[in-house]
């Protein structure tokens, strides 16, 4: 497998292991989050069909916690943003403030408890699980509740159907345009 490799890398390693009689990378392990969808949902397109057919890993799904709701109004005690080592983070939470992303995940926190009862985190998760080329979602829970949390998305997955996501997808606004072959008008 790959980790976070380009289309076109990806593809390379495909051919050159196919070409030599190796196994080519069969699973790319991308980032893959709400407010993180380029890649996966534009770039790596064709990658999920044949010859391909590359499976995926994917992490951060609650973008290091803030997908979670817990710091739309303050950042809590105890949260990973207080902890020596993740100082790189307030910065991107000072820029999801700045820019509406945390507005974004306010109305997302009141759709997912106005739709399925459950929390942020659960629909963020929820989300994710819902594509068809997501083979595998990643937790990065450091506390038993958290996987617990965490595992209540599955419910929320069984329920969460194509008007929901074109819901998420309208707060959210920010859904790829995702690659098309042109119509070849005959005469």
């Amino acid at each position: 497998g790959t980790s976070e490799g380009s289309a076109q890398q990806i593809t390379e390693a495909y051919w050159i292991a196919s070409t030599q009689g190796l196994e080519p990378p069969q699973y790319e392990q991308p980032q893959y989050h709400m407010f993180h969808r380029e890649r996966f949902e534009k770039e790596y397109e064709r990658m999920y069909k044949g010859p391909y057919n590359i499976g995926t890993t994917t992490w951060s799904p609650l973008a290091s916690g803030l997908l979670t709701g817990k710091y739309n109004d303050e950042i809590p005690e105890g949260s990973r943003l207080t902890q020596k080592g993740y100082e790189w983070l307030l910065p991107r939470l000072e820029q999801w403030k700045k820019d509406g992303s945390i507005d974004k995940v306010r109305k997302l926190t009141a759709f997912a408890q106005e739709n399925f009862n459950c929390s942020m985190s659960q629909l963020a998760l929820a989300w994710v699980a819902k594509n068809k080329n997501v083979s595998t979602v990643l937790l990065g829970a450091t506390k038993v509740s958290q996987i617990e949390e965490n595992l209540g998305s599955l419910k929320v997955l069984e329920q969460l159907t194509d008007q929901h996501m074109q819901d998420i997808d309208k707060i959210l606004d920010n859904a790829p345009e995702v690659n098309s072959m042109r119509q070849i008008d005959t005469i």
